[in-house]
């Protein structure tokens, strides 16, 4: 009987076993991050490094790649230095002429990245998808440019992680009436000559 009753419990136990290591949740697998992608910025005013976050902003990093790789941002501009808010170039070339019509990306300012001092931007138009290939860089902490409850804001997609003080000299240059701008216009063109991928950092 006392053999019965043992085999019977092992028997119990080869099926429940299976049950039990079933009810166990599988460990979750590790989240896959976007590793960030870095790029010079090469100008007739100096150099800057911009490391991007295809994680937070994998839209607008796709599309900023895309327009490196195929040069498009060779020989355009920063038609735009307002010292304590923003240098911005990428779409006009030296004689102030808009280059090409790069498509739109979809605004992803909402990605938790804000306007802080020293970040890289997509500029738009009054559309809030009316990114295209223009950027800008933060000179100042600039939360009026942060999305908020009843409003769009304006992606950032990176940040300069070497050269910033290029980027204070584009800020402080000249400015005044050039093309198509009334104002805040280098007086002098500042040039992109390219940019391009580079090692991390």
């Amino acid at each position: 009987m006392k053999q019965l009753i043992v085999a019977s419990f092992a028997i119990a136990i080869a099926f429940l076993s299976p049950l039990r290591a079933a009810e166990k949740p599988a460990p979750a697998p590790p989240e896959k991050t976007a590793p960030p992608v870095y790029v010079q910025v090469v100008t007739s005013a100096g150099n800057f490094t911009i490391e991007l976050n295809p994680e937070r902003a994998p839209l607008t990093v796709a599309q900023f790649l895309k327009s490196v790789d195929q040069g498009y941002y060779s020989g355009t501009i920063f038609h735009r230095a307002i010292p304590s808010f923003i240098i911005q170039g990428g779409g006009y070339d030296a004689d102030y002429k808009l280059k090409g019509n790069p498509p739109k990306v979809v605004n992803e300012s909402g990605n938790g990245l804000t306007n802080q001092r020293g970040t890289v931007g997509m500029a738009r138009s009054q559309d809030p998808h009316g990114s295209d290939a223009q950027f800008y860089v933060n000179l100042y902490d600039n939360e009026a440019l942060d999305p908020n409850k009843t409003r769009w804001g304006y992606a950032v997609f990176g940040k300069v992680v070497q050269g910033m003080e290029v980027v204070d000299k584009i800020g402080n240059v000249a400015t005044g009436a050039r093309g198509p701008f009334k104002e805040d216009a280098p007086l002098q063109p500042v040039v992109i000559e390219r940019i391009e991928r580079v090692a991390g950092h």
